[in-house]
């Protein structure tokens, strides 16, 4: 029987297997920052033990660090603290760091594509759920426990039982103004935010195959915003051209046998799922969140589902999380105003992103009572968009480019949306005071998010372009 590109993956890095038992899998590369590692390596120094293998360690700061001014001391004390932790654990132990001032400090899982750190038929982990983005190159990738993170920096090593297999197909086309952020949350909000529990997902089909390496890499980032383990897209033309030329990827000789072994990781025609979903990408049009969570979404054209469109025991949470946001059932979204548009996190702050904005808003200026934040996922992109002249637009446009970071993805830093306010965000989280305490979150793609800072308000992009 064939084999699904997970399955060649997932045993060809298997270092012991035992009935009743998890697997232990070698892992390739292991990605850590500052939040999630501080009681991995105290864990590692009570025991008197080094890192394994540290060349297969890199390491960012990216959730606690601002976004404004990072030549100066970070102000919050926690945050300050962390960053500082990992610069000292990271000197101690011989992991290479991209801190802040480096060339190479970005978000983690922006950093590790672009580098030519992640690479097809890769295991890849990291104390951090969104690890599942390095899944568009063809690598089984997932986030991680701390007590896990220890693990792999003692062994390289992680103990995990194999996840069950699915298949996402979308096919078709894609319409104007829909992005691939639309077809994750489209997918989410059919199959819920638990929907894909206890699988990883392999996404595949016409629409997903005409995706850019950015835009995969948002696909995979969300696929753990619908339950799954991770999720992953065969490896094609499209990634190897991506991946060319990058500062780590293999180069002469090594380029060539790697090369080779890249493109043998597809599922077999005869590979059998353990569950397949089939979507058509003609019914996907730009989408919203309403709710507290990625699975509480629709077009934005539509209306926020009656009470009685749902089952008695889904009542109650809906109701909660309406009363959170402050939205009615049955209400629209169009036209609601907004306070704050955020474009960032590394779900979608890729130069892509950056470009697809910046050529919508290019002649336009933002709604006046609107705030805009655009924070770059990388000091790369950073630069990138410097070299390309997009930060005068943005400037022009009333738009503030900020430094890299996770920013007000996760408001663990300075960028936190106000109480009561309105944002309508890139990230891939929308839960109750996820971009600060009783801020309210509106998840859509990069161009929906521009058409709300351009407009004031959630509006159609399509009617915009």
């Amino acid at each position: 029987m064939g084999k699904t590109l997970f399955d060649k993956i997932w045993d060809s890095h298997i270092v012991m297997s035992k009935p009743g038992h998890p697997d232990a899998v070698y892992i390739n590369t292991h990605f850590i920052h500052e939040v999630t590692s501080p009681q991995a390596f105290d864990g590692l120094r009570k025991r008197g033990i080094p890192v394994f293998r540290p060349a297969k360690t890199r390491a960012t700061a990216d959730h606690n660090v601002p976004t404004l001014h990072q030549d100066q001391p970070i102000k919050e004390a926690l945050s300050r603290y962390q960053v500082e932790m990992l610069t000292k654990n990271t000197s101690e132990y011989g992991v290479e760091l991209y801190g802040l001032g480096h060339r190479y400090q970005g978000i983690v899982h922006v950093i590790g594509p672009e580098l030519g750190i992640t690479l097809p038929g890769m295991t890849i982990v990291c104390g951090d759920s969104h690890t599942s983005t390095h899944g568009a190159f063809g690598a089984v990738a997932f986030g991680i426990g701390t007590s896990e993170v220890e693990q792999v920096l003692a062994t390289q090593c992680i103990l995990q039982y194999k996840p069950k297999r699915m298949k996402i197909e979308v096919n078709g086309q894609l319409g104007k103004g829909v992005l691939s952020k639309d077809i994750i949350l489209y997918i989410i909000s059919k199959i819920s935010a638990s929907g894909a529990t206890g699988y990883f997902v392999e996404y595949a089909g016409e629409a997903i195959r005409n995706l850019s390496m950015e835009a995969r890499m948002t696909i995979c980032n969300m696929s753990i915003e619908m339950g799954a383990r991770g999720g992953l897209i065969a490896p094609d033309s499209t990634t190897f051209d991506y991946i060319k030329g990058r500062e780590f990827a293999p180069k002469g000789a090594d380029w060539d046998k790697a090369l080779e072994y890249w493109k043998t990781l597809y599922s077999d025609a005869d590979a059998t799922f353990d569950k397949v979903l089939t979507f058509d990408a003609a019914d996907i049009e730009p989408q919203i969140t309403y709710g507290t969570n990625p699975g509480m979404g629709m077009g934005v054209t539509r209306h926020i589902p009656a009470l009685e469109q749902l089952e008695e025991k889904e009542r109650p949470s809906f109701k909660k999380s309406l009363e959170y946001m402050d939205l009615q059932p049955g209400a629209e979204l169009l036209g609601k105003k907004v306070d704050y548009v955020f474009i960032g996190s590394c779900t979608n702050s890729r130069i892509e992103d950056l470009r697809l904005v910046a050529d919508f808003v290019k002649g336009k200026h933002k709604a006046d009572d609107v705030v805009v934040w655009i924070v770059p996922g990388s000091k790369q992109v950073e630069a990138q968009a410097k070299e390309e002249g997009i930060d005068k637009i943005f400037a022009e446009a009333g738009f503030q480019l900020r430094e890299p970071g996770c920013s007000a993805c996760l408001a663990m830093n300075e960028d936190k949306v106000p109480a009561g306010m309105y944002c309508i965000s890139t990230s891939n989280r929308n839960f109750e005071g996820r971009q600060g305490p009783n801020a309210r979150t509106f998840l859509a793609s990069p161009l929906t998010a521009a058409a709300a800072a351009i407009t004031g308000k959630v509006a159609d992009v399509r009617e915009l372009l």
